[in-house]
């Protein structure tokens, strides 16, 4: 099944946003630090998301590099393209505010109060050093925004987004590079195959320099800046893409280079994103991410609103989700500590459980932990195998700490009915039908009209026999 475009732009806004998040906590640390600390995956109620670091960022908060990404993208939906003028005074008020974190390069621009058109270029002018991270780290919303446009376009508009700050052409050109990546991730091509032709659309003075580090055999080691600069940034994150079969592999590898994390992993996971799609980020991770922008309210991001960010990108409302009311289904032991009920069910449910939420839910519902799966009750799940295992993986290392887990979906029908049945043929090896058998008569509300979810229930892979595995 083709992936549907929507599910690659959600992964790559959300992607960036996970990705700033996950890395924050191990900015300017040393190389492996991260792995240290989680040599396996962490999937219970506390998770890889740790927060901490040197601004003692919360669990799940992005920074600087997300705050200005959403600059970017209220900007091009509001004023429905590109407005130089606008995106710099949303800068401009956002750096005003004292963000918590915000690079030397950005810093220095907008508080030059030179206008919005020369204040990069006369700092580089000044200083020769301007070919920062600071506006790759920020520009996937606009690769999304722009990419339906064209390689020439969505080229053309990274460079002029990145001359905001960075006055550098250098910097102008990784954005390019990235967008133009982007693009051909979101038509659904490879963009490590694409890397060739997109050298050819870079500027022939910088066209080598980019080559080097885009290249297959190069590797983090190669590096001769800190991947503070863009070139090594971006080459890191193409590298990780290089070597890895999954949005977390691609993750794991950034951030555990240490220096600048959050940066890289930022750029890393919009590409990784558009790559394997929204469905493809571990939903522990997408769960609890969220953060502040300074100068714009008091009001937290959350998933929601990424969502609705990514809407509004796509040319969709971009209006956050409203959940619809439910009857409210009481919560129902179907299985040893796992639960079913409806949205309204889980909604009102004691807070000790731990829930799993099949469907968008507008507000999370103030449990300690909640999950929630990027599920649809069509047949437009691309990815369903992989969203079911992480699904059944997360249940199991909460059910591991004791948790009582409570699964829940719109109707608590559909999709609820396939992770019981799912968790009851990972759990107890039950067949399909047994398991579908089980489920209908402990949970008069399963729904079987779904083939897709049929068959892939038929792929849950069992419990290792005593001779097996």
């Amino acid at each position: 099944m083709t992936m549907p475009r929507f599910h690659r732009a959600a992964g790559a806004v959300i992607g960036s946003a996970v990705g700033d998040a996950l890395g924050a906590p191990f900015e300017f640390g040393p190389a492996g630090r991260f792995s240290a600390r989680f040599p396996q995956d962490a999937r219970g109620a506390a998770t890889e998301m740790c927060g901490g670091g040197s601004l003692n960022w919360e669990p799940g908060e992005f920074t600087d590099d997300t705050q200005m990404a959403l600059l970017v993208a209220g900007s091009l939906v509001d004023r429905g393209g590109l407005d130089g003028a606008d995106l710099f005074e949303r800068f401009h008020r956002w750096a005003g505010a004292n963000p918590p974190d915000i690079g030397n390069q950005t810093r220095a621009v907008l508080g030059s109060g030179r206008p919005w058109d020369v204040a990069a270029a006369e700092h580089f002018a000044r200083s020769g050093h301007a070919a920062g991270n600071g506006s790759l780290m920020r520009t996937t919303p606009a690769a999304v925004f722009f990419a339906p446009q064209g390689r020439t376009a969505t080229m053309d508009a990274a460079r002029r987004i990145s001359a905001l700050t960075h006055g550098d052409p250098s910097a102008g050109e990784g954005c390019a590079i990235f967008h133009e990546l982007v693009r051909v991730a979101l038509d659904g091509g490879d963009p490590l195959a694409a890397v060739p032709e997109t050298l050819q659309h870079v500027a022939a003075e910088h066209r080598e320099r980019w080559a080097t580090v885009l290249a297959p055999e190069w590797t983090p080691a190669d590096a001769t800046e800190s991947n503070g600069a863009v070139w090594p940034t971006l080459g890191q994150a193409v590298w990780a893409l290089r070597g890895a079969t999954s949005f977390a592999q691609v993750l794991r590898r950034v951030v555990d280079l240490g220096g600048d994390t959050d940066t890289v992993a930022a750029v890393a996971g919009g590409l990784a994103g558009a790559v394997f799609g929204i469905a493809g980020i571990p939903m522990r991770w997408t769960s609890v991410v969220h953060g502040w922008v300074p100068g714009f309210g008091d009001r937290v991001w959350d998933l929601a609103d990424l969502h609705a960010v990514t809407a509004g990108l796509t040319g969709k409302s971009g209006d956050r989700y409203e959940a619809p009311s439910t009857p409210g289904l009481e919560p129902r032991e179907i299985a040893d500590g796992v639960w079913a009920s409806d949205l309204d069910g889980a909604r009102r449910s004691s807070r000790e459980f731990a829930v799993v939420s099949l469907c968008r839910t507008g507000e999370p519902f103030g449990h300690e932990v909640q999950r929630f799966a990027y599920l649809t009750d069509d047949d437009a799940n691309s990815e369903i195998d992989v969203v079911l295992a992480d699904v059944l993986d997360d249940m199991a290392a909460l059910r591991a700490e004791g948790r009582q887990v409570l699964v829940h979906c719109h109707a608590g029908q559909s999709r609820t009915g396939l992770v019981l049945r799912a968790w009851l043929r990972r759990s107890q090896g039950l067949t399909a039908q047994e398991a579908t058998d089980t489920v209908a008569a402990r949970w008069p509300h399963l729904s079987r009209w779904n083939d897709s979810f049929t068959a892939a229930l038929e792929r849950v892979q069992q419990p290792a026999g005593p001779n097996e595995g």
